[in-house]
């Protein structure tokens, strides 16, 4: 009988590529560590504490957390981040794969119409703020100028905390074309001949779309509900722009309190204990949205 004998040691050749392997990801290691691993312990360290950033942290135990129960603004917030969330993140899934569509056709013109699409998606989100800004100008807008030709009265859209809201859920529509271009790659891998066999059958052009466009996009459709979710949860530069959370704290979303707890009230104790409960949120919201899309989700086609 011959003993084989198992060594846990790892070869030369091994090592040398290991130690390469570790020195070519050292950069994003290093990152990771400095930018995210490091202020994510102190986050959770400073979120039991009272700290202003200018003298030694007092600390507190659970009362940052306990104060978030009394603070009305906390409610307000929450409140605003949700209502955004729930009009803005199914809207922008919708309009982003009508783009898709529009972007999958077979026609002459259509990198340009691609370019001009997605075009939006690029610019900073500043620049299309104030872009937006001078489009709905009650005095000199051409949405006013606009509504004008049919009689419309008019308005001041930023006037009114609901429309400010509304005008903000719009202005993140300008953004779908990165959306759009993820469900144009789904668009692109759906075999042809799914849709030749569905002709043939007689499936017309509903039909094809809600028996193999949807199902086989659900997918993606899954992973942009979820960045969108992610971005909805983190609004934040639209109302500093725009509205600077007014008017009557109708654009107050979360992280724009967050900001200003942090920034011009200078507790980043706080501050901090509100991060870790936007993060709690968010990947509550996300495992419900994985719970039930596990009932919709298609991936017999996902190689």
């Amino acid at each position: 009988m011959v003993a084989v004998k198992s060594s846990s040691k790892l070869s030369r050749r091994e090592r040398t590529n290991l130690s390469r392997g570790l020195l070519f990801i050292s950069p994003w290691l290093l990152g990771l560590i400095i930018f995210t691993i490091y202020p994510l312990i102190y986050s959770i360290i400073f979120s039991f504490t009272r700290y202003s950033g200018f003298r030694r942290p007092v600390w507190l135990g659970m009362q940052n957390y306990t104060r978030l129960f009394s603070d009305s603004l906390f409610w307000l917030s929450l409140g605003n981040t949700l209502y955004y969330v729930l009009w803005a993140v199914p809207i922008g899934i919708v309009v982003a794969l009508l783009l898709a569509l529009a972007m999958n056709r077979d026609v002459r013109e259509v990198n340009v119409y691609r370019a001009i699409l997605y075009l939006p998606s690029i610019l900073p989100t500043f620049a299309l703020a104030f872009i937006f800004i001078v489009l709905i100008n009650p005095q000199y807008g051409i949405v006013n100028i606009f509504f004008s030709l049919f009689g419309v009265p008019t308005q001041n859209f930023l006037s009114d905390p609901l429309g400010a809201k509304n005008v903000i859920i719009v202005l993140a529509q300008l953004g779908a074309g990165n959306a759009a271009l993820i469900f144009l790659a789904g668009l692109r891998g759906i075999p042809a001949t799914l849709y030749d066999a569905a002709r043939i059958d007689g499936a017309g052009v509903w039909r094809r779309f809600y028996s193999i466009t949807l199902p086989l996009l659900s997918p993606i459709i899954l992973f942009n509900l979820i960045t969108a979710l992610s971005g909805g949860l983190q609004i934040f530069q639209q109302a500093y722009i725009m509205t600077n959370g007014g008017p009557n704290n109708g654009t107050l979303f979360y992280m724009l309190y967050l900001y200003r707890n942090a920034f011009a009230y200078a507790q980043l104790g706080y501050a901090c204990a509100l991060s870790l409960v936007l993060f709690v949120i968010g990947l509550a919201l996300a495992g419900i949205l994985f719970s039930v899309a596990q009932r919709f989700v298609n991936y017999e086609m996902v190689s």
